[in-house]
């Protein structure tokens, strides 16, 4: 339960559901929200894991040894951001809405035009945010903790250190209000985030027949391998998460790694031993001396 979720609704915000959006009532959607997204986690999560098993697309040594860490770490973000910001960005949404703030309602934008653009913008905002990530030291130490996964699979999709995860829902709040983005266009987005994060992580083996017109729209999971390369140029490429055309677009996208699929290397040296991947290790790795 959303502790905002049960005080009354202003009028204004209750308004924000027009006729014929087919929204749910703010309140509601804010008391379902997590339900909506946790459905959906785990819906996507079994299913990667278990095509994982069944259709493996690297062989791996850990494995699932590191699946308690990386769930660990997960589960830590996650209460974390119920703990200090509850609605999360649905809630800003709603907050910003029964206000009209932001671009889409001061051009009149109807609902139906500002949902999926605004879940375009959202995810090009996450391609720019990944990419200053990788570019600034500091926040690549935060960073780093996820691309230290010396494997790579679906449970290396919720491999982000809890600040990082705090700094990203500040960014995506700071562009919800800019844009007065819907808020069910804001659950979209935040669901197909979580879904194409643990797909694209995944090691999954994907036909080559359907693996390349895939990619023209989403990133796939060898498209996204190569950005878990050793080799700092490999890591500096394929930046997104759900749409593939943001690296098209802006000259960082690579079609496979140097050594290939099976033969290149994941992780970041120095963070490949076992005890680097305790939960423990993994939560003081930005700011350990030298690191």
């Amino acid at each position: 339960m959303v502790a905002s979720a049960s005080a009354p609704v202003p009028a204004a915000q209750a308004g924000a559901c027009k006729a014929g959006r087919g929204a749910l009532h703010p309140a509601a959607m804010l008391d379902h929200e997590p339900v909506i997204r946790l459905s959906a986690f785990a819906l996507v999560l079994v299913a990667m894991a278990l095509l994982e098993r069944g259709f493996p697309r690297r062989p791996q040594r850990l494995s699932w040894r590191r699946w308690p860490s990386n769930l660990g770490l997960v589960a830590l973000s996650s209460g974390l951001l119920r703990l200090l910001a509850p609605a999360g960005a649905v809630g800003v949404a709603l907050w910003a809405e029964s206000r009209g703030l932001g671009l889409f309602p001061a051009i009149g934008l109807s609902f139906w035009v500002a949902a999926p653009l605004a879940v375009v913008l959202l995810d090009l905002l996450i391609y720019l945010q990944h990419r200053v990530f990788h570019a600034v030291p500091l926040l690549w130490r935060l960073h780093r903790v996820h691309h230290a996964d010396p494997e790579l699979d679906a449970s290396s999709g919720l491999r982000f250190h809890p600040v990082e995860i705090l700094l990203s829902l500040g960014i995506k709040a700071a562009a919800v209000v800019a844009l007065g983005a819907p808020a069910e266009a804001v659950l979209a987005f935040e669901v197909l985030l979580n879904a194409t994060s643990l797909f694209n992580h995944a090691n999954v083996a994907i036909p080559g027949w359907l693996d390349r017109p895939l990619r023209w729209v989403v990133v796939t999971p060898d498209m996204h391998r190569v950005h878990h390369s050793e080799i700092r140029e490999e890591t500096d490429s394929d930046f997104g998460f759900c749409l593939s055309c943001w690296d098209r677009l802006f000259g960082t996208y690579r079609a496979e790694p140097r050594l290939g699929q099976l033969g290149m290397v994941i992780g970041v040296e120095g963070y490949r031993e076992d005890a680097e991947q305790r939960l423990d290790r993994l939560l003081v790795q930005p700011f350990r001396p030298g690191g």
